[in-house]
């Protein structure tokens, strides 16, 4: 019964095969379907009830413009106590860039995650972002029973490297004295940067050329927004559209100081004093700082050890070569000339060789001292 199990196995891969080779053949790919984004179990919690395709709502035009890949929204039971349960909604992006601004714009305005940091970045109530994903929680447990839940939870969210999983720099930009930091937004695009109160009218902006805007409100004073362009040429279009914007809008806007280093644009509007204002564009800088009066990090240190132990390995290997292939050509050479000698030859003649005559004239054999005779 084996035998014609695997016969029949054979057989019909041999048919998967000659149908594959055939001209116009269709072949059948098989796709693995990805894993789900939320756990089906993780601790003493199980999901329950689920759907992949989280209701978005009024939100769907702005996670499409971060880049949503997928969603879902599962409720989670406790195997020790069924009563217990905790609703979650989460939303994968494609990088963490978009799961950024997508966090941004759930953030709601008001203080702090009142519990302990979970993920990347954590906000008000249950909302926190894990890599390229963000995830929000609707719990009647207590804080420290849900924030153990999430906690555990961020661990098991689908991960993503290299360049995809950098969070922007552009929100780094801001100067962090008297910032407010619940009032810093971050858009991609129109969508998001209406939704964040931005203060220029978001055509102007320049979102169709890629641009990133991040806006802050700072204590006693009035709000900063920084846009990223990918080159200066594009930085510098914009940056005269925002200066006739402004100029269009007059004293409305409070105190406008417009700055642009390199893809770098800098603004500020509302109740600004002007030498706060232009103290605020001038102290933001793109460029970094090099210090040789740093001692540098182990890292370095240990790959330049590593570099020098390999070349000097290299270099003593190639010098000992060096040195055998002399000493056994000496040893070789002179043991094959004293040999010579002692059986009464010449050292460096070699009177056994045959010489032939090919230019077609006679000559008579002659003998060289110590050898046989030669013609």
């Amino acid at each position: 019964m084996k035998i014609r199990r695997v016969a029949r196995v054979l057989a019909c891969l041999a048919a998967m095969v000659s149908s594959a080779s055939l001209p116009g053949a269709q072949v059948a790919t098989l796709v693995e379907p990805p894993a789900p984004l939320l756990p089906t179990q993780f601790g003493k919690w199980v999901k329950a009830d689920s759907s992949t395709q989280a209701q978005a709502g009024a939100d769907a035009p702005l996670l499409a413009e971060d880049g949503l890949q997928r969603s879902e929204r599962a409720v989670y039971h406790s195997t020790a106590n069924p009563a217990e349960t905790v609703t979650v909604t989460a939303y994968q992006l494609v990088d963490a860039t978009g799961a950024h601004a997508t966090f941004s714009y759930f953030l709601k305005p008001g203080p702090g995650y009142r519990g302990p940091k979970i993920g990347d970045e954590t906000g008000d109530g249950y909302l926190f972002r894990s890599g390229v994903t963000v995830v929000s929680a609707e719990s009647k447990l207590g804080t420290a029973a849900t924030d153990a839940m999430l906690q555990d939870l961020s661990v098991r969210l689908p991960k993503i490297g290299g360049s995809k999983g950098l969070a922007p720099l552009l929100p780094t930009f801001l100067p962090v004295k008297g910032l407010k930091t619940e009032t810093v937004k971050y858009a991609l695009g129109p969508v998001g940067y209406q939704a964040m109160g931005g203060v220029l009218p978001a055509g102007i902006v320049g979102f169709d050329k890629a641009a990133e805007a991040v806006q802050a409100k700072y204590d006693g004073e009035g709000t900063l927004s920084l846009f990223m362009y990918p080159t200066p040429q594009i930085a510098g279009d914009h940056g005269r559209l925002i200066e006739a914007e402004m100029n269009r809008e007059g004293h409305a806007v409070g105190t406008v100081r417009l700055r642009r280093e390199g893809p770098l644009l800098m603004l500020t509007t509302g109740p600004w004093s002007p030498a706060d204002a232009q103290k605020m564009v001038e102290g933001i800088h793109l460029h970094e700082e090099v210090s040789w009066n740093r001692p540098l990090p182990l890292e370095f240190h240990s790959e330049v050890q590593k570099t020098y132990s390999l070349l000097a390995s290299i270099a003593i290997f190639c010098g000992l070569g060096a040195l055998a292939a002399i000493v056994l050509g000496l040893f070789f050479g002179a043991g094959r000339a004293a040999i010579r000698v002692m059986q009464g030859k010449p050292a460096a003649t070699e009177p056994e060789f045959l010489r032939i005559d090919l230019s077609g004239s006679s000559a008579k054999l002659h003998a060289e001292p110590g050898g046989e005779p030669r013609g």
